[in-house]
């Protein structure tokens, strides 16, 4: 089990400008190394809009590079979270530079194939979230033309949403297709204040990725615990479905130079959560 848990890039660096999350351009390399020393063998790659013909991920000597380190460092990378989607929506773009943004998102999806990701995580919250109808129609409608193409590459599309239980439910079922799905945040369920029981009970097969966090409801990401996360229910639902995917910490950030050991000791107690006996 304790394989099953990864980190978002990014957490084993120095914070970004300020930002919690954003890719570690000064030491994405080393994280490599730092995941391997610390014993991790998932890495969710994460992916922003500034310069994103520059990320190693979309360019071929960088593809040749990860998958060196990879390989030497004993460190997968089975999904990758697309901020740049989130700060670039294309399903709230004019036409013309929604043509670009799926170009974008077509180049992606291709660069990620290179490099073993399956995963694409597309969050609709923030600056991506959907707002009307029309807006998710745009992207249902985008999206669904690309299907044959993302089941050729063997790449499954996680939302990660705002949408209510049901709500999320009625949307994701609107693809009809098992190439689109769920990516669980415990967290931001726990900030906005739904039932975990009743998230599950209403789309928990849709569910293909879990982002592990912690939220004070209606507020920000604090340290796992701290927040008003259910974290043993999560877990009881998620055993409950015999869910088999990944687990990744998208945790809080340290608030001194230390990032390596907050994220161990996430580890650990996600580790111990998950192997609870009562459920």
């Amino acid at each position: 089990m304790k394989d099953k848990i990864g980190f978002i890039q990014g957490r084993l660096s120095p914070i970004v400008n300020g930002m919690i999350q954003a890719f570690p351009w000064d030491n994405w390399q080393q994280e490599f190394f730092d995941a391997h020393s610390l014993d991790f063998k998932l890495m969710e790659w994460t992916l922003d809009q500034n310069k994103l013909y520059k990320n190693p991920l979309m360019l071929p000597e960088g593809q040749k590079a990860i998958k060196s380190l990879s390989q030497k460092f004993s460190l997968t990378i089975p999904s990758l979270t697309g901020d740049c989607f989130m700060q670039a929506p294309f399903w709230k773009a004019s036409k013309i530079q929604r043509f670009e943004l799926l170009n974008d998102f077509r180049n992606i999806t291709q660069a990620s194939k290179e490099i073993g990701i399956s995963i694409i995580v597309i969050p609709l919250v923030d600056n991506g979230k959907l707002e009307n109808k029309e807006q998710e129609d745009i992207l249902i409608n985008s999206l669904m033309d690309y299907s044959e193409f993302l089941k050729k590459l063997n790449i499954r599309i996680a939302f990660e949403s705002d949408y209510g239980p049901h709500e999320l439910a009625t949307f994701i079922e609107r693809f009809g297709d098992e190439t689109y799905g769920i990516n669980y945040d415990i967290g931001n369920s726990a900030a906005l204040g739904y039932d975990p029981k009743e998230e599950f009970d209403s789309y928990c097969e849709y569910i293909l990725n879990v982002h592990i966090k912690d939220r004070k409801l209606h507020g920000t990401t604090v340290p796992l615990g701290a927040g008003s996360a259910n974290f043993l229910e999560v877990f009881r639902c998620l055993s409950k479905m015999k869910y088999d995917g990944n687990y990744i910490l998208q945790t809080a950030r340290s608030d001194t130079s230390d990032h390596h050991s907050p994220l161990v000791s996430y580890r650990e107690i996600a580790l111990e959560w998950l192997l609870k006996k009562n459920y």
